[in-house]
């Protein structure tokens, strides 16, 4: 593994979303001298968070997984999770819905999901769940500490018998045939291959390792923090501080100090230099900071609209979160990636935390996110979104509505909608929050390094367009490998 040469006492990072904070935590942990610069009034970053009348929305991830990562991260300091957090595991991972009118829901018991999958979907699918959920953990096995929690500098670091392991596991194929041959029900194929989309890429052009996406949510399960997801950057911050960490809220970092091929520390909006012996950058689009050399065209992934309500309404009956599958498939994987057009017959990931946790609304109110995938800015430049909007989000409603969540219009109370214009404003490439697509040429070690060739020597980057990729755990996985080609 390539480190940072020379002094690395001072180091600065670049933002304090859950990528910056994880590389804090552990150079802090570390013995170093740490100086967090973060634009925003808090930490965060993606995972962001809007309070008005009692309600408590989540305007970023709604799904913790692996909260291991997150421990790890506060033991970098001494510091315990439980101290820290309370994490709640939620018993329905997810409820799928179909427009057949049925119904899955996904236990976190794998024996409960396979006799949920034997009721609804018939004789057999229970035995089919619970050799794919076998595979699923193989899969994480295999490819957790080679392919993903490392920094990899070649392709050639991946040599070894991992590798022709995971080709003979079908790896290298389609996502969607692969998952194909292990079910006979429509349903289920789509419940163990819409994760593709959370890497960016539709599900029958997506490598089949990416599988392992579901092993995170389906095989291990999902988590609630108390007080929403923002609560994880919050405490993240909060330990760091305690630990030594400053951090500087509200300033912008316009330039690196570049001289003598080292950055010797940052320069903020209001000309401070704040000096550096090594500096994280963890900002989406780096290259406005770092002077990188890009081999092609990034392919980015698709964007969203995301709309987040409280209502008042104990919209009963429905789960923490909930897949709310459309009849059209493979038509709408086109639109979003080749076509750059809005889903026609939308498929929605609708969260509703506060079912688990009444600290985030009113007595008698609920917080939803919606998040409706859409075409990113760079695929589909022609949509105008602060026109089309108002009319989106109706449509949105009205589908929800349509589907189970009656009288939703009518019970709003609070709303914050984001779409891919409002995410470009906040400085994220292509107007999409989910950062380069997981094409092959965009995966592993192609993939942009956390310590890329031909840049200053002392900076490193984390975050989600970086390795191993996009995701709450693997932004904090990045912060990890960044920090480690500062300490070794």
């Amino acid at each position: 593994m390539r480190t940072v040469p020379g002094p690395t006492d001072r180091v600065v990072v670049v933002g304090a979303g859950l990528a910056g904070l994880s590389a804090a935590l552990r150079l802090r942990g570390a013995g170093r001298e740490v100086t967090v610069v973060e634009r925003g009034p808090d930490p965060g970053g993606r995972a962001g968070r809007v309070e008005r009348q009692g309600y408590a929305l989540d305007t970023g991830p709604s799904v913790l997984t692996a909260p291991g990562l997150v421990r790890d991260a506060l033991a970098c300091v001494g510091e315990t999770l439980e101290d820290r957090l309370e994490l709640l595991p939620l018993e329905t991972t997810y409820r799928a819905q179909y427009t057949d009118g049925s119904t899955i829901d996904v236990h976190a018991d794998p024996a409960a999901f396979a006799a949920e999958a034997e009721a609804v979907c018939g004789p057999g699918a229970g035995a089919e769940v619970t050799r794919y959920l076998a595979h699923l953990r193989e899969l994480d096995a295999l490819q957790w500490d080679v392919f993903i929690d490392r920094n990899l500098d070649s392709p050639l670091d991946l040599l070894g018998p991992a590798l022709p392991k995971l080709v003979r596991m079908g790896g290298f194929g389609r996502l969607a045939p692969h998952v194909d041959r292990y079910f006979t029900d429509e349903r289920l194929r789509r419940l163990f291959s819409f994760q593709a989309l959370y890497a960016g890429v539709s599900p029958f052009r997506a490598i089949a390792a990416y599988a392992v996406i579901a092993e995170l949510d389906i095989g291990k399960g999902v988590w609630h923090p108390v007080g929403g997801i923002h609560a994880v950057p919050a405490a993240l911050a909060a330990a760091a501080a305690d630990a030594g960490v400053v951090f500087r809220y509200d300033t912008a970092v316009t330039s690196l100090d570049l001289r003598g091929g080292r950055a010797h520390g940052v320069r903020l909006a209001d000309g401070e230099l704040l000096p550096a012996d090594a500096v994280v950058v963890t900002a989406d689009q780096a290259e406005l900071l770092v002077p990188l050399r890009r081999r092609r065209k990034p392919t980015w992934s698709p964007s969203c609209v995301a709309i987040h309500v409280g209502v008042r309404d104990e919209m009963a009956g429905q789960a923490h979160h909930t897949i709310t599958f459309g009849a059209a498939w493979e038509q709408v994987f086109e639109e979003l990636t080749v076509t750059g057009r809005p889903m026609s017959d939308p498929s929605l990931l609708v969260s509703m935390p506060s079912r688990t946790d009444r600290t985030l609304a009113p007595e008698g109110g609920q917080v939803l996110s919606i998040v409706a995938p859409t075409p990113n800015l760079d695929l589909a430049p022609g949509i105008d979104w602060p026109a089309l909007a108002p009319r989106y989000r109706d449509e949105v409603l009205q589908t929800m509505e349509k589907r189970g969540w009656t009288g939703l219009t009518g019970a709003i109370e609070v709303e914050e909608m984001i779409t891919p214009a409002d995410w470009a404003a906040q400085g994220m490439a292509a107007g999409t929050p989910f950062a380069l697509a997981h094409t092959f040429a965009q995966t592993g070690p192609f993939r942009p390094s956390t310590y890329p060739r031909g840049g200053p020597e002392n900076v490193v980057l984390a975050g989600s367009s970086v390795q191993p990729g996009v995701g709450v755990p693997m932004v904090l996985v990045s912060g990890r490998l960044a920090a480690q080609r500062i300490t070794g």
